[in-house]
This record gives structure tokens, sequence and C-alpha cells, in this order.
């Protein structure tokens, strides 16, 4: 089964070169033309991603791989081009995002839940799971502004889990947790290797190569390679190593 499809797809920003800094200065500028150029952050990528695969996003930092996680979980419409996403999608792309720092994890799971697809009965009945899994302890009745990333990222991988999607997306937060909890990340995803679809932004050369079935190259908002992801590692390197003062992240 196909479960997300881009046909030439292209998303632009419009980058502001210059902001007012007092409120005099913004009242000049209205009586200026705005300054502003055009950035063009994918460029008519194109690919199919089936039921079951594991796909790894690989490039340097700017590439176009987090604008492709967002349009695929609908927090972007391309500029150009089709999307075709089939299934229930959950994202861990920004760490903290759906979360309210005022309220307690608790209240956030109920929050987060709801945001993505669930009902408040399936919230009940999967609490006590998303909250061990997590491993808050007492600190799930404690507000959210006071976790440090590494908990945010537990509750956030614990809560989008939990949810049973059929695509699972992330963003490099895996790399905020301490090992312990990375090992039981990799553990729940490799269980979700077997029937799910995840796409997976990363920097990990070991990840990619262990767990992806699959990986693409993005340079420059531009598909460079897909394929193997031992293949596309090479090429990533040789990348890096034409370019290596960019390369810095």
């Amino acid at each position: 089964m196909m479960r997300i499809r881009f046909d030439n797809v292209s998303q632009h920003f419009r980058v502001i070169r210059e902001r007012p800094d007092t409120l005099r200065e913004a009242f000049t500028r209205i009586f200026k033309k705005s300054s502003f150029h055009d950035f063009q952050a994918l460029k008519n990528v194109s690919f199919d991603i089936s039921d079951g695969e594991v796909v790894g996003l690989v490039g340097r930092n700017g590439a176009g791989k987090s604008t492709i996680l967002k349009i695929i979980a609908g927090v972007y419409r391309p500029t150009e081009g089709a999307v075709n996403v089939s299934g229930h999608v959950a994202g861990l792309i920004e760490l903290g995002a759906g979360f309210h720092p005022d309220l307690t994890g608790r209240e956030n799971i109920v929050i987060n839940g709801l945001l993505l697809g669930l009902s408040r009965e399936k919230i009940r009945k999967r609490e006590g799971e998303i909250v061990d899994f997590a491993e808050l302890g007492e600190f799930i009745d404690s507000p959210i502004k006071q976790y440090s990333s590494g908990m945010v990222m537990r509750l956030a991988f614990s809560i989008a889990t939990q949810v049973d999607p059929d695509i699972l997306l992330i963003d490099e937060i895996l790399a905020v947790g301490d090992a312990a909890f990375r090992l039981k990340c990799l553990a729940r995803m490799e269980e979700f290797r077997k029937n799910k679809t995840i796409v997976y932004v990363s920097h990990a050369d070991t990840f990619v190569r262990d767990m992806c079935t699959r990986a693409f190259l993005v340079h420059e908002g531009v598909l460079l390679a897909d394929g193997p992801p031992g293949e596309v590692l090479a090429q990533y390197q040789e990348l890096l190593q034409q370019h290596p003062v960019a390369a810095i992240s």
C-alpha cells in the first residue's frame, strides 16, 4: 500500500531581509517598499513511500529534510506539486510542539492525544502505558515548564507511539534523551517496523544504516539520491568532503 507520494513538490518561503526594531522604524517603513527574497526550500521533489518502509532522510542543515516532514504532517501546504498521504500520521517534528508549558504532563497527555486524533476514552485507557514508558515518575503531575528537554522528549515519544499511527515522523529529537531511553525508543521503533511507515531525519549514520530500509539524500532542496542506506550514506560522506566548511552543524 502506498502511504506517501510526492509529485514534483516545491516549497517556497518569503524571507524578510530586515525587521524594524522600534515603533518609529515600523511606521516609517510603511511608506517604503518591503525588502524580501524568495527562498526555495524544496525543488521538484518526487518519491513514493510504501507501507512498512523505514526511510532515513540525511543531508546538511537547511537542506530541506524537515520541510519534507512538515509537508507530510500537513504543517505546510506545498507551493507547487501534489502530495498524497494515506493513513493516520503522528509527528515528533519539534520538541514540545503541542504541549502547554503551564499544564502538567498528565494534562498534556490528554491535549496531545486529542490533537493526534485519539478520543478521550482511548486516552484514559492508554494513559498508564504512556506514563510508564515515559519514566517520569512523580514529575508526570508537574508543569511541563519544569521538565528538561530529555523529559519532554520522553513524554512526546511515548504519546506519539501510543496513538498507533500508520505513519510516524521523527526529526532528530531522539538525540536529546539519555542513552538508556534512546535504546528503549529504538526497541519500540523496531516493533513499528513490522507494520508501520517511519520517516526519520537523522545525522546518525548508525541509525540510518541499521534501522532504515531506504534512505534519501537531500541537498539544497533537491533529492540527490534515493536507495539502500549504505549507498546513500556513502554519497552523503562524499558530499561532506566536497564541502567541509558548510558541513559544520
